[in-house]
């Protein structure tokens, strides 16, 4: 059996290597011209972790990210709402990993090149045709000018190529661009001292205006973090036309981003200063797309954020894909001659999965215990019992955990 799959983020390498330690031959094609260390932040919640742990990454995670030990979530004006231990802290048999995405990537090509070869990531690599058949798949690639420069012929095609997917746009035509929640991001990191105990996720404020800090990897000194921050604020109406595509992750606007700071105040850390000390800031659109009726088409099948696109809410996209690789090589590993069969019993489990978290995530997440409270209470509180219960906050966080598959009890069952 040989699979090929389009697009080298996350979930395209994560399935590589599922799919090898399952005895499935892969190969990852990737349009840009090669592996960099692009991005800023990421949260590997232990529900994703506990499946790089089993593919033995867990010593490279510790080398390259922090372990939070706190996630506080708060309100915009400062007030704290709920604060919750992580990873092992919270039960699990695994821990939290907070990281940059680009090292997180990097980190994982490395592993696909040694356990599967040199060769086994070819970038510069454009898909430009999809060919199927009883037989096989073949895919058709192009360089950046356009001028072909290879096939492929395999048992099966992933498409893991983002939000953007060719391999999606191939299955469904018509659909156009994503949806746009009218949520513009800007996003940054670099090295600062660290605040409470230097392993803290720090969410402050809801959806329409919302803040985000927390370290991804040790700084020069003892007393700094690599420091990850994102301000999120609603400029536009849900559903308005997303952005042109050239806007997404384009250098962030500062005078636009300071004119947004005040918005929030926190005692733990002067988030101004934080984002005027960053060199280089982004900004970019938070969009997603409507659940899909299927995902496969003969040996086609869809992956990731090319499957189920979600708005960034409980640190759950890439968790998800990592999911969705996991699912997939256990598919294959059960149809061994039969990836048709593998295809759709990998969708069967996974689409009606992904697609509540999608739905739910349009709504908030687990972030929605902010949302609420600052709706009952929009210039903050002096007692947060006056405001909300400690039950309502917990159902709220505790039921999304169960949805997305990040609940102690369902992360530590064993197998």
């Amino acid at each position: 059996m040989k699979v090929v799959i389009i697009g080298a983020g996350i979930g395209g390498l994560v399935t590589a290597l599922r799919l090898h330690a399952a005895g499935v031959d892969a190969e990852v094609y990737e349009q840009a011209d090669g592996i960099r260390g692009a991005g800023v932040g990421i949260n590997a919640l232990p529900h994703a972790v506990r499946e790089l742990v089993d593919v033995g990454l867990l010593d490279r995670l510790d080398a390259a990210a922090i372990r939070p030990t706190e996630l506080i979530y708060a309100h915009r004006l400062g007030p704290v709402i709920q604060r919750r231990p992580c990873g092992l802290d919270a039960g699990f048999a695994v821990p939290q990993f907070s990281l940059h995405r680009g090292r997180f990537q990097q980190l994982l090509a490395d592993a696909v090149r040694e356990r599967i070869g040199p060769d086994a990531i070819r970038t510069g690599h454009r898909l430009a045709h999809i060919e199927q058949d009883a037989g096989g798949v073949t895919a058709r690639f192009t360089d950046r000018a356009g001028e072909p420069v290879a096939e492929a012929a395999a048992d099966a095609l992933i498409g893991a190529d983002g939000i953007h997917s060719s391999v999606r746009e191939s299955l469904f035509p018509q659909e156009g661009p994503p949806r746009w929640s009218g949520v513009l991001m800007w996003r940054g990191a670099t090295e600062w001292p660290a605040f409470l105990d230097g392993s803290t996720v720090l969410i402050a404020g809801g959806t329409d205006a919302k803040l985000v800090v927390y370290p991804i990897a040790a700084g020069s000194t003892p007393d700094t973090r690599l420091t990850n921050w994102a301000v999120c604020v609603q400029l536009g109406a849900d559903g308005d036309p997303p952005p042109r595509r050239e806007d997404w992750s384009r250098p962030g606007d500062r005078t636009e981003l300071a004119a947004q700071l005040p918005r929030f105040h926190s005692p733990f850390l002067d988030h101004a200063a934080l984002a005027d000390a960053t060199a280089e800031i982004f900004e970019f659109p938070m969009c997603d797309r409507d659940p899909l009726p299927f995902w496969s088409r003969g040996r086609v099948s869809l992956l990731g954020d090319a499957a189920h696109p979600m708005y960034p809410m409980g640190s759950n996209g890439a968790g998800q894909a990592i999911l969705d690789a996991t699912c997939l090589a256990a598919s294959f590993a059960q149809h061994a001659d039969d990836p048709v069969a593998a295809l759709r019993a990998y969708e069967a489990e996974r689409l009606p999965a992904t697609t509540e978290v999608v739905l739910r995530n349009r709504i908030g997440g687990p972030e929605r215990v902010i949302d609420e409270v600052q709706r009952r209470a929009p210039e903050g509180f002096d007692r947060l019992e006056d405001v909300i219960s400690p039950a309502e906050l917990e159902e709220i966080v505790t039921g999304y955990q169960q949805l997305s598959g990040a609940s102690p009890e369902r992360v530590n069952r064993p197998g």
